[in-house]
């Protein structure tokens, strides 16, 4: 095949390059040759019989009534694709034995994959500090995306996919480490950034994240990561992020004043920043603090408040698809705002649940304000798909 190396990466986009071209699964239709040409691949140090591959390829599909041919024929097709890199390179890499198939061991050839797994092992064993950023630096360059991105729903990669998300993950918590106790912050906070698009879930990133953020002097920034991965685990999972987090989000708070300000630019800062009208909207955690708050009014008083909870369904009590209850949820916060009055307060306090607290309300009162609602978001959605139920509460002052 000539001099120049064969390269092959799988993460991310899959290519192979050779002499100075690059075919890639991003510029071709056919799904099946690139999963076909990545499986033998993968599978480099072993023959692959006929079945197991024609299982690959059409396990969950009619097949054709001469699966062999139209194996062969799929294997025209890859080593077609591969001879882009040069004559006959495709029926180099590809070898029949006996019916069999393999990728020739005779070719040799550098792969991310290969690569970044020796490099995590590196890491997980070396001693020195440096060497083991160095190392995890290494490795963490290799991960472009997870592992054959575009064929992530096969069963073959799922697994595999899985184990390299958790080595550059493990990677990446050496990598943190290290680089906080050198006091290296900026670099930190690139790495988390990386990370965070591969992982978006992960608390424990936005956690690294927003500590160095802090660090950084940047608490404003800091606010806004917490607010985007809350709204993120929220909308996705119905969870607010754990105590740990917010408590970084509290310091963040905290030192948004960093000099004394004057009773004026108090008052400026507590006004609210749009016209008063309707009930007030927070987020769950302040209600429970307004809740708290009046907990303790109310056992000094005796007076009357009510806690409503409608719960969003569809019918007979199933949860509704994604998209749809995000419309409902949407169109029903701004009904629940406009249906209650100033002083009563809602949030959302569930993927499909609002909280509203009714000071003042008596348990008959505040079931017809529940049934305003939802007699209101009816006249207003007929043709939602949604079911609506609510339930009336005394607030507990000893809650």
């Amino acid at each position: 095949m000539g001099q120049t190396e064969l390269r092959v990466r799988m993460f991310g986009d899959f290519t192979i390059s050779y002499g100075g071209v690059e075919i890639s699964d991003s510029d071709n239709r056919s799904r099946k040759v690139w999963l076909l040409l990545a499986y033998m691949i993968y599978c480099r140090n072993r023959e692959i019989a006929q079945d197991e591959l024609i299982n690959l390829l059409w396990e969950n599909e009619e097949r054709s009534t001469n699966p062999v041919n139209a194996l062969k024929t799929m294997f025209h097709r890859v080593r077609t694709m591969l001879s882009q890199l040069g004559d006959n390179v495709g029926h180099t890499l590809i070898i029949r034995r006996g019916g069999n198939y393999t990728w020739n061991p005779e070719v040799a050839f550098s792969y991310d994959v290969s690569e970044f797994e020796a490099l995590c092992k590196t890491a997980r064993e070396s001693g020195e500090s440096q060497e083991r950023l160095d190392v995890c630096q290494k490795a963490l360059a290799l991960y472009r995306g997870d592992f054959l991105s575009k064929l992530s729903d096969e069963p073959w990669v799922v697994p595999i996919s899985t184990y390299f998300r958790n080595l550059y993950l493990q990677a990446v918590d050496i990598a943190v480490s290290l680089l906080e106790e050198g006091k290296r912050l900026d670099d930190v906070a690139a790495l988390c950034r990386k990370a965070i698009a591969i992982d978006p879930y992960n608390e424990g990133l936005y956690q690294h994240l927003m500590r160095a953020v802090l660090g950084l002097g940047d608490q404003r920034g800091a606010i806004q990561i917490f607010e985007d991965m809350s709204d993120l685990l929220f909308s996705n999972f119905g969870i607010m992020p754990s105590d740990e987090t917010k408590a970084l989000y509290r310091e963040a708070k905290r030192t948004t004043n960093d000099q004394a300000i004057s009773p004026a630019t108090v008052r400026e800062q507590l006004r609210e920043g749009t016209s008063a009208e309707g009930a007030l909207f927070c987020d769950y955690d302040f209600f429970k603090v307004i809740y708290h708050a009046e907990a303790r009014e109310v056992a000094r008083s005796g007076d009357a408040v009510h806690i409503g909870l409608v719960t969003v369904s569809g019918l007979n009590g199933a949860a509704l698809p994604k998209r749809s209850l995000d419309i409902c949820m949407e169109n029903l916060q701004k009904l629940i705002c406009s249906n209650l009055r100033k002083g009563d307060i809602a949030a959302r306090c569930s993927v499909s649940q609002y909280i509203m607290m009714l000071p003042q309300a008596n348990y008959e009162n505040s079931c017809m304000v529940m049934e305003r609602i939802i007699k209101a978001f009816s006249r207003q959605y007929p043709h939602s798909p949604a079911v609506l139920r609510y339930s009336v509460q005394p607030l507990d002052p000893h809650i």
